[in-house]
């Protein structure tokens, strides 16, 4: 498929049933979830960090780049990138990294309102520039980048669910084409975003989140990522094998290749 075939189709996904975008941490990750059926893929900043040993927010534009690159050789579906605060506080910063993210062969990608260096979320007229920018850097392009503004409040510790939808509010009015306000609890939180807005809302699915997708889908949600959750399942799939190495020198918890030999073409 070209980007431009990817595009369209990543679009359409945005237009049809819920859908779970799940989120790949690597090369061999990814054809493995591309190989079980799913339609697209998003991209995890945390895990992603993990595999080069670091914590997430450690990432680079220039990393995250080669990212995507590696990704997008390994599999013909729609990736979207997780791209943080669009790595720089300024909206001429946003709209770089849509470009960039598009250059290496992503069809979407996420930009966020929440500043790592300083630990503060952007004041909203400031947020909704950023968003602004990024829209209009996704706008030149010779396909259409599906742009997600992410409202960072309830990830953040400020769990105001009146600000949050301001916030998305302003990002929809920015020209974003989904919203998301990761670490939503309830289903009624979800929902009284969901009815708040008129454009698609990606809703982050967690263990102790404790809701089906057609749970979720009764809420309102139109796409449902996994963050890292699924990165942090299989690390500790790893250490709770290894750990029976070192504790017990046994031996039993170690997988073997299965279907992943198909996948890879092995």
């Amino acid at each position: 498929m070209s980007q431009e075939e990817k595009a369209e189709a990543f679009r359409t996904l945005h237009t049809g049933p819920p859908f779970v975008i799940p989120n790949p941490w690597d090369a061999g990750s990814a054809k493995v979830l591309a190989g079980l059926g799913f339609k697209a893929l998003a991209t995890t900043s945390g895990g992603f960090a993990f595999t080069l040993g670091r914590g997430d927010g450690t990432v680079t534009l220039d990393e995250i780049a080669a990212h995507i690159a590696a990704l997008t050789e390994v599999t013909d579906l729609p990736v979207s990138v997780d791209l943080e605060n669009g790595y720089g506080p300024a909206p001429d910063d946003a709209a770089r990294a849509i470009t960039r993210a598009a250059e290496a062969g992503a069809v979407g990608g996420s930009i966020e309102d929440y500043d790592r260096d300083s630990g503060a979320l952007y004041e909203l007229e400031a947020a909704a520039e950023r968003i602004a920018a990024a829209v209009e850097a996704a706008s030149g392009l010779a396909f259409p980048f599906t742009l997600t503004a992410r409202a960072e409040n309830h990830l953040r510790g400020n769990p105001d669910l009146d600000d949050t939808i301001a916030r998305l509010q302003a990002f929809e009015r920015a020209g974003a084409d989904v919203l998301y306000a990761p670490a939503l609890v309830t289903a009624e939180e979800i929902k009284a975003v969901t009815e708040a807005v008129s454009k698609p809302v990606n809703v982050l699915a967690f263990g102790r989140l404790g809701l089906t997708l057609s749970e979720l889908a009764e809420a309102g949600a139109q796409r449902v990522s996994v963050g890292s959750g699924l990165t942090w399942s299989a690390v500790n799939g790893a250490i709770e094998a290894a750990e029976r190495i070192i504790d017990d020198g046994d031996f039993s918890g170690l997988g073997t290749p299965g279907r992943v030999k198909e996948w890879l073409g092995a």
